[in-house]
């Protein structure tokens, strides 16, 4: 049981050096295109780091346990939001009262309802995976049309008022690509050796596939957006921070489990629509003091979600 340990913390290191790659050059790729980098991180940051539950539940699919693929991407949002926003607070006020993330969080509020709705159809089937990227595709259109506005409207001249602390404007075209293909690159690659071997570990000790999946597997792929939120909360750039978390959840619910269900069909849990898809989306509807009140994430509120997750996670195993 040494060797899984070991190779967990590998993963973990990986994952933390990625999401710092990732960040650095999603925000200095933003300064090129002259694209505000809340649509970055709702597109290239966020894509990149749910690459880890895409990958792990077209497997789960494949390998006959669907438990373990929709509980990744439930238990993940959860994640997201309770422990993914909550860490970064306990290390620095995150400054969400700067952001303007009331539409995108809209879509997801939207994103969630729709996926619970199908969700009560007991199956997701093609039929729904259809349906799922349908919405995406809207959604995705509208994020490029919102980056086409703002060129437009900047023609080309950079919003000093809208620049990234710590972005580095001189920063050559390929060492952005650099930090992006790294950061895209090891962020499935840590997140697939710290899930592999936590589940051994945990499959040792008698741990269910569905609890697995609501809790080993969600948190491991949600490290990804842990790295990458910590890194940009400690840069000071929260934008980056709630885009990631909030296109994060939006692309869990309708590209991974959409492209999923194209896979195979993947039955739904009579608990999750008792208890696990109502926590995600009660997690979810705990953003609006930050989206519409425009109050900070404080350390306060960071003891408060982290602590929420705490609780989640002791209901479950229990």
């Amino acid at each position: 049981m040494v060797m899984p340990w070991l190779l967990s913390g590998l993963g973990l290191l990986i994952l933390l050096l990625a999401g710092d790659a990732l960040v650095k050059g999603a925000v200095n790729l933003s300064l090129r295109l002259g694209v505000p980098a809340l649509i970055v991180s709702l597109t290239i940051v966020a894509f990149g780091t749910s690459a880890p539950e895409l990958l792990i539940s077209i497997k789960a699919i494949l390998d006959d346990a669907p438990g373990i693929a929709l509980g990744n991407v439930v238990g993940s949002n959860t994640a997201n939001i309770l422990l993914v926003l909550g860490i970064p607070a306990l290390l620095a006020t995150m400054h969400t009262s700067e952001c303007r993330t009331r539409k995108t969080y809209n879509f997801m509020i939207a994103a969630s309802i729709l996926f619970i709705a199908l969700a009560f159809r007991g199956v997701f089937d093609w039929l729904a995976g259809l349906v799922l990227l349908g919405g995406l595709a809207y959604v995705l259109a509208d994020a490029f049309r919102d980056a086409k506005a703002h060129r437009n409207a900047c023609k080309g001249e950079p919003d000093e008022d809208e620049e990234p602390e710590g972005a580095d404007p001189d920063m050559p075209g390929w060492q952005i690509v650099v930090f992006l293909v790294l950061g895209l690159i090891g962020l499935p690659v840590g997140a697939g050796l710290l899930v592999d071997n936590a589940t051994v570990i945990a499959q040792a000790y008698g741990v269910s596939d569905t609890v697995i999946g609501l809790t080993l597997v969600a948190i491991g792929t949600s490290l990804p957006e842990l790295a990458t939120t910590v890194m940009a909360a400690l840069r000071r750039q929260a934008d980056v921070a709630l885009g990631n978390v909030i296109g994060s959840n939006m692309f869990n619910l309708l590209a991974i489990i959409g492209i999923a269900s194209l896979v195979g069909p993947i039955s739904v849990d009579p608990e999750f629509l008792r208890f696990d898809l109502w926590v995600m989306l009660g997690a979810s509807l705990l953003l609006i003091p930050f989206v519409y009140l425009k109050m900070d994430i404080t350390r306060l509120w960071g003891i408060a979600l982290s602590a929420l997750y705490a609780l989640y996670l002791i209901v479950v195993l229990i």
